[in-house]
């Protein structure tokens, strides 16, 4: 673990959550790290996780805030992310958050300093990457620098790059002026045009035909094996994400452009066409995460306090006759335990009857009293994830609803804040439509791993819900795209204030979609786990009549007889929270 994490962990995030509502004037956005920011969400900013890549000062962190807040407030993010992916889009981008952030600093100067440090991160990244950059990759840092009025170095002063900005200064003058979204993105779509036509010798500029071997258009050696795709635009670096679904929202700003936009998980990823050993090499990234195809169909369903009261009732009285002596040893462990938390001889408090012998033969004695310790022993945050998949169906499912229902009673009894979330996936007709306008267009879709089947999420009871009757609703759909949902579920919980927190996952199989290769479902199940813990969550995955949880889970229980279900998950979880 990072040895800032309480700095920059998820009493940062809340920092940094407080900081966005002030400077966006919108109540309810939060902040978040992850490892495919940064992008902009509807009330929600998400920013690149710093553990990715040991660690980023923190003033950084609060500059790429101050970045995508700006974005937010003063750009139009629809019209960016309807752009065709490839430079005119990362062009696009990179005028768009030159004139977003004069907006914001017109409003607060102080966030000049911050805005400084992450340019200057932006530069050291470049640097980095910058022997391994496709030309054109090159020249988006140049024109980056440029609209910030900053000095290329002697490395990335090549002689035609330097021609290229010469014969656009023009257009870049222009793209300074911007005063739009609309306007930002034709100044992109202009300096391309100007490009394209040095190259191809439609402008007469003597110097930008001293390099001939780069433009634009054409590839160096220097990125023939790295990922990328048929649209001009390099992969970006997937390899681990906690991240939930989410729709386009990486749009131009996700792509390989050099610059403060760009995410901290793509700093190592130059571009490359796909071809040759591009080819097999762009197949390899994309197989690190399960993709969709499009986030926009996806449903979030809460039923939190909709369950019929009576049904609720019969459930609950299940459950407690199951679970009753459990949790009754549970909250006597937790009680002793906090019990033995006090500080002894203090000279002012509460009486300590162990020292009254003391007090009375030891003349002058003067600390008899004792304090109790501050002990966050129940400042713990539970989510119960649960697999709805139509494997679960019948007694699995009943078991699992049962084995919810006392756990959650049991937690709001003891005072742990819990919530229930359940998740599978189902067939989609506009997705399926979206899906084959995109096959007769010819796009490009093998970065794609979910194509005609929507996310179905169900919240049956959120965090802070006193009313516990939306579990009864449990109940099974289709298929179980376990990654993606493992996202979905550890972003609410981080979300979440508390000392602690642990997610159970209930799993009766691998995951599974199906229209998804299954290998690739697997990969991701797994580089998300991994994420997830990096983020100091505590997992746990319970296997229903299933050893496929020992694949994914270093943590795991595998239930082999569904009536030991309740039982056993309720003896786990006490372990747990007994553990400190």
């Amino acid at each position: 673990m990072h040895p800032t994490r309480d700095t920059r962990g998820f009493a940062f995030e809340s920092t940094l959550s407080k900081v966005a509502r002030v400077l966006t004037g919108q109540y309810g956005v939060t902040v978040a790290f992850s490892p495919d920011g940064p992008r902009v969400e509807p009330g929600r900013i998400v920013i690149p996780d710093y553990e990715l890549n040991g660690g980023v000062e923190r003033d950084v962190l609060i500059g790429y805030l101050d970045l995508l807040v700006a974005r937010a407030k003063h750009s139009s993010l629809a019209q960016i992310e309807a752009l065709p992916a490839g430079v005119a889009a990362n062009l696009a981008q990179v005028i768009e958050d030159r004139r977003v952030s004069a907006q914001l600093l017109d409003e607060y100067p102080g966030a000049r300093w911050f805005i400084g440090k992450l340019r200057t991160h932006a530069a050291d990244q470049a640097r980095q990457r910058w022997p391994k950059l496709h030309w054109r990759d090159r020249l988006v840092w140049l024109v980056e620098r440029a609209l910030w009025d900053e000095q290329p170095t002697l490395t990335e002063a090549s002689h035609s790059l330097l021609a290229a900005l010469h014969a656009a200064q023009d257009l870049l003058d222009e793209a300074r002026q911007s005063r739009s979204t609309a306007h930002s993105i034709a100044a992109a779509q202009a300096l391309v045009a100007r490009v394209r036509a040095l190259s191809a010798g439609d402008v007469n500029s003597m110097v930008f035909t001293a390099d001939p071997v780069e433009d634009i258009d054409t590839e160096t050696a220097a990125s023939l094996s790295t990922p990328f795709n048929d649209d001009d635009t390099a992969l970006p670096d997937q390899d681990t994400a906690a991240s939930p679904p989410s729709d386009k929202s990486g749009g131009a700003q996700a792509e390989n452009a050099v610059g403060m936009g760009q995410s901290l998980a793509d700093a190592g990823q130059p571009s490359a066409r796909s071809d040759g050993v591009a080819g097999a090499a762009s197949d390899a990234a994309r197989a690190r995460l399960s993709i969709p195809l499009a986030t926009e169909f996806d449903e979030i369903t809460d039923l939190t306090a909709q369950g019929d009261s009576a049904t609720w009732r019969e459930l609950r009285a299940q459950a407690r006759a199951d679970t009753a002596p459990l949790k009754e040893k549970l909250e006597r462990a937790l009680s002793a335990d906090e019990r033995t938390r006090w500080r002894r001889e203090q000279e002012r408090g509460e009486i300590d009857r162990t020292a009254l012998a003391k007090l009375a033969t030891s003349p002058g004695y003067r600390t008899p009293f004792r304090t109790q310790r501050a002990a966050k022993g129940r400042d713990v945050a539970v989510t119960l994830l649960i697999d709805r998949s139509g494997s679960m169906a019948g007694r699995k499912i009943e078991l699992a609803r049962l084995c919810a229902t006392a756990l959650c009673d049991a937690l709001t009894q003891l005072s742990f804040d819990c919530e229930v979330l359940g998740y599978c996936s189902l067939e989609s007709a506009p997705m399926k439509q979206l899906y084959e306008r995109q096959l007769a267009a010819g796009a490009d879709l093998r970065r794609y791993n979910r194509f005609v089947e929507r996310l179905d999420l169900k919240v049956y009871k959120r965090f802070g819900a006193t009313d516990l009757s939306g579990i009864e609703k449990i109940d099974c759909g289709n298929e179980n795209p376990d990654g993606e949902a493992l996202a979905w579920a550890a972003t609410r919980l981080a979300d979440h204030q508390a000392g602690r927190r642990i997610l159970i996952v209930f799993s009766d199989g691998y995951p599974s979609t199906g229209d998804g290769d299954p290998q690739v479902l697997r990969h991701d199940l797994r580089e998300r786990v991994a994420a997830i813990q990096k983020r100091g969550i505590e997992l746990l995955g319970i296997g229903v009549l299933t050893d496929a949880v020992e694949d994914f889970y270093p943590h795991n229980v595998v239930v082999s007889r569904l009536a030991e279900l309740p039982s056993t998950v309720f003896s786990v979880l006490s372990s747990m929270l007994l553990t400190r």
